[in-house]
């Protein structure tokens, strides 16, 4: 079938690493799937690299190739952590500032690095030229991106790949969720693989099946877009206040004054225009602080709290007339290092924050209000699917995102734009974010951003959304579409084995 070529260009180390770029500048904000297939091809040649020298002692070239694939794709998709610097502002010295974000930068490199070369070892032992392999491979793949979404060592990955450009192969999110729609590029990419590298007799037979389930994938996508899409549910009006105030300056005494007369003109406003909800990002208030005014307008501010000796970072409900918190959700998933630093009681430092550590909440996303409840992601909880749909799943009839992006560039706030689309899909629910200096926007249960407010300047909208109550299958069925794709992979894999001791016994 043509082994000889795909060990050619295909699988050379320079043009693996030109993939890996490729794949970094393919994700959101691109969103650009076909460029993705393309630069996921050598990761299966290096598979079939790995599994030529099978018997060989040691790690061959392909997976340190594929190592680097991902190094490379992780480096330029998440290049906005240089933008962290300068660090001084949170103690750390600005000699040491740059420093210290490109150690950090480098480090999730190394990390996705070491977990592509891991699968590709394995897709080596198994051997990529078998369909049974590729359907095992792309699962754990997706499986792997799952999990890590729900540790604190993982922002994006191939599941968010098609938006904002492709919503109908996005649209796989509402049976499996983001880590069958990253399966669902690994499948398109061995086909496309299998394709390129095929003798001429057989060329033509799998570049048919390379765009059959292409159309298929994207009919199934669409078909499930049309059916969330069709539900109506009760009309809802908030009204979102972007302060937009930088991050370095956010907790001087008179940017402080000033978010509070901004916050208590915005409940005044939403008071006349018969708004139900006023909302605000994350960390806008800060710990024990209340509100300027009584207004008969509920607030859902980001704000902090102190559970016992713990501080939390939390989305505070202040119930209309008053200027006292009656309830609250507290973040889960903290920022490594940000946030979040292992072992920190015995290391003198916080981390990169104004306000220090903080410490978790509990899992559930779910806030409880006596209008209906919704599901809340503060910041970097965006990147967690399951939780929101469990919340969809329990009772949310929307979905809140509030988070603070400064000083991250435009490529953050679009990457945080393309994974808000993702939930919608996912929950088949509208989503709402609050973002101190953007994106603040509403989008539909389909992923369609519906209004957006010009980021980087104070700005409020009032936005209507609809409060929905179907489930979608991901919210009901979670991964167990990906995990029977892995089961049916795994058993049709281990067949000949089984076959073979049948007949040795």
């Amino acid at each position: 079938m043509g082994d000889d070529r795909q060990l050619g260009w295909v699988v050379s180390t320079p043009a693996t690493a030109l993939a890996g770029l490729i794949a970094g500048l393919s994700l959101p904000p691109v969103g650009c799937p076909p460029l993705l297939w393309l630069s996921l091809v050598p990761l299966w040649g290096q598979g079939l690299r790995e599994s030529g020298r099978r018997k060989a002692s040691g790690i061959g070239s392909g997976v340190w190739a594929a190592g680097l694939w991902g190094g490379v794709a992780v480096l330029v998709s998440h290049r906005w952590l240089l933008w962290l610097h300068p660090l001084d502002w949170v103690g750390v010295p600005l000699p040491l500032s740059l420093p210290v974000c490109v150690a950090l930068w480098l480090a999730c490199g190394l990390a996705a690095g070491l977990l592509v070369a891991l699968w590709c070892a394995l897709l080596g032992w198994l051997g990529p030229l078998r369909w049974s392999t590729a359907l095992l491979m792309a699962g754990l793949w997706g499986l792997a991106e799952v999990l890590l979404a729900r540790s604190p060592l993982f922002w994006m990955g191939l599941g968010a790949a098609p938006l904002p450009g492709d919503r109908a192969l996005a649209g796989l999110a509402a049976l499996g969720g983001a880590g069958l729609v990253a399966a669902a590029q690994l499948l398109i990419a061995w086909l496309l693989w299998r394709a390129l590298g095929a003798g001429a007799t057989g060329r033509r037979w799998w570049w048919f099946g390379f765009a059959a389930l292409v159309a298929a994938l994207h009919l199934l996508g669409w078909s499930l877009l049309q059916s969330s899409g069709a539900e109506r549910g009760e009309r809802v009006a908030v009204m979102v206040l972007q302060p937009a105030v930088p991050t370095r300056q956010k907790f001087e005494p008179a940017q402080q004054r000033r978010l509070l007369q901004r916050l208590a003109a915005a409940r005044r406003e939403a008071a006349l225009q018969g708004v139900q909800s006023l909302l605000l990002p994350e960390g806008s208030l800060v710990r024990g602080q209340e509100l300027p005014s009584r207004e008969p307008v509920e607030v859902l501010s980001g704000g902090f709290r102190v559970e016992g000796e713990e501080l939390r970072s939390s989305v505070l409900r202040f119930a209309p007339d008053r200027v006292l918190p009656s309830g609250w959700i507290d973040k889960h998933r903290l920022v490594p290092l940000g946030e979040w630093v292992p072992l920190a009681r015995f290391w003198r430092w916080s981390g990169l924050s104004a306000v220090g550590g903080v410490e978790p909440g509990t899992p559930s996303r779910l806030l409880g209000r006596p209008a209906g409840a919704i599901g809340v992601a503060i910041c970097y909880e965006i990147s967690d699917g399951q939780a929101l749909a469990a919340a969809s799943r329990d009772g949310a009839r929307w979905l809140l995102a509030v988070a603070n992006l400064d000083p991250y560039p435009a490529l953050l706030q679009d990457q945080f734009v393309a994974l808000s689309q993702l939930r919608s899909i996912e929950t088949g629910r509208w989503l709402v974010s609050a973002a101190n200096t953007g994106p603040s926007l509403v989008l539909n249960s389909q992923g369609v951003v519906i209004e957006r407010l010009p980021g980087g300047r104070p700005a409020t909208a009032r936005i209507e959304l609809e409060a929905l109550g179907g489930i979608t299958p991901y919210a009901r069925w979670r991964e167990l579409p990906l995990l029977l794709l892995i089961l049916i992979g795994a058993a049709a894999a281990l067949a000949p084995v089984w076959r073979s001791a049948k007949r040795a016994g």
